[in-house]
């Protein structure tokens, strides 16, 4: 399938061209049909899959140049998407033989300048944060009754953010008669009173995930066991020579701890978390773009703000606790067909979420870093407890059998037979002596049943 199948107006085709964008994603495909159509949806899909063109496509065929007022509302939680969606916006409007209006009012820019030049004209498609667009709508400056479509980009995140309330003012001063569309990559509960409220019978889509993240990537899993994870970071860095980095931590101190120690060694970084002043935050995403860092230190926030072209390598500094987090993360690497490397550093304590990162159908390959080197290194499960018929073991003495060196000492198996048998054995004392208070019990019961 091709775009010129969505009988899209030449001018679009002409901007995907100078994209390179020739197959819609399958999102596209099930969406823009519908969006076209004039019917609000909600569509439930995975980060890189696509949504941002899958709205703004249908957006601006609708648009009318010559009309002079607010056509499309687009809120998105973050800054840094806000202003990835205003570069997509911006690309498609440049190839309009009559210009179109694309403004983006985000929180941290000169809103004295954002009223004044609204004094003289409309925007016809607005893109921002929620609190400032709320801001002018409140006012009185930006004039919104007149939109036909309004989209809610990354709702999920919008709700975690706390910005629901302002989203839903936005949307209560909308005409009633309102195509809307709304993105997110989850729909928890907590959303759907807003959906009920402003939705009228959606279409909704759930694109099927076939793979969590792009088959180009290389996913690899380093142990931290007995390491110290600022320098294996280094390593990783300087040995690959990757064209472009982003090394993603939990939090803001460990993203200011990972860029202070990779300054101190002489690399030049970027640092990009929710510390940074709005201008500052601005300038470093602007010379990122601009490749003039090949190093970035990041929080996940911004993990879903970065959508830079050639990140060829991903680090996590440890596991998220919300995975949804993990996706977007790798999710920077390995686009359009570009092969990528994605690495994770993980220490005993996060099995589990390893495993639940497995368990959405990533695999991951185990590796370790010897002599300035990336080598193959040994699958974590190799030495998980197997039944062969034997009485299930506790997870204490498994937790003591998984703590045992790698290598093995003389006489070593006999050892651990003889651990397995003393807890066997005290187990089996346990439950006779239960047996018999359950005995003594009835005998009583029974006793006192015929006094």
């Amino acid at each position: 399938m091709s775009f010129k199948e969505f009988n899209l107006k030449p001018f679009l085709l002409a901007a995907l061209d100078e994209l390179g964008f020739t197959e819609p994603t399958p999102v596209q495909q099930r969406l823009i049909p519908v969006i076209k159509s004039g019917k609000s949806v909600i569509g439930k899909s995975q980060t890189g899959s696509g949504k941002t063109h899958t709205f703004l496509l249908p957006i601006f065929n609708a648009i009318n140049p010559e009309l002079d007022e607010v056509q499309s509302v687009i809120t998105t939680p973050s800054r840094e998407l806000a202003y990835q969606i205003y570069e997509a916006a911006k690309q498609l409007a440049s190839h309009s033989d009559t210009p179109i209006r694309v403004v983006n009012y985000v929180g941290g820019t000169d809103k004295a300048r954002q009223i004044s030049k609204l004094k003289h004209e409309q925007p016809q498609v607005i893109i921002g944060t929620p609190g400032r667009l709320l801001d002018l709508v409140k006012t009185g400056e930006l004039d919104i009754h007149t939109a036909r479509s309004f989209v809610v980009d990354e709702a999920d995140m919008t709700l975690d953010m706390g910005f629901l309330s302002e989203v839903d003012q936005i949307a209560s001063r909308l005409p009633e008669k309102l195509q809307m569309m709304v993105f997110s990559a989850t729909i928890p509960q907590k959303l759907q009173p807003f959906l009920r409220k402003y939705m009228s019978n959606p279409v909704m889509e759930e694109i099927p995930v076939t793979s969590v993240i792009s088959p180009t990537i290389d996913n690899w899993l380093i142990s931290t066991k007995g390491k110290n994870k600022n320098d294996l970071i280094y390593n990783l860095l300087t040995m690959g020579e990757p064209y472009l980095a982003l090394v993603f931590a939990n939090t803001k101190n460990r993203v200011k701890e990972i860029t202070s120690f990779l300054k101190q060694n002489g690399l030049k970084v970027a640092m990009i978390e929710g510390d940074l002043p709005p201008r500052e935050r601005k300038r470093v995403m602007r010379d990122v773009q601009n490749l003039d860092y090949q190093f970035v230190v990041a929080t996940d926030l911004a993990s879903r703000g970065i959508d830079i072209e050639g990140v060829s390598h991903v680090i996590n500094d440890g596991i998220p606790d919300d995975l949804d987090f993990f996706i977007h993360r790798v999710g920077r690497t390995g686009r359009k067909g570009m092969k990528g490397i994605a690495i994770t550093l993980y220490s005993p304590d996060e099995e589990d979420k390893i495993s639940e990162i497995e368990a959405l159908g990533i695999e991951f390959k185990p590796k370790a870093i010897q002599n300035g080197e990336i080598v193959d290194s040994y699958d974590r499960n190799r030495r998980k407890t197997r039944s062969h018929g034997h009485e299930k073991l506790d997870g204490a003495l498994i937790a003591s059998i998984n703590k045992t060196k790698k290598k093995v000492k003389p006489g070593y198996k006999k050892k651990i037979q003889k651990e397995i048998s003393r807890e066997q054995l005290k187990k089996r004392r346990l439950e006779q002596r239960q047996r018999g208070r359950n005995e003594r019990k009835q005998k009583k019961e029974s006793s006192n049943r015929y006094q």
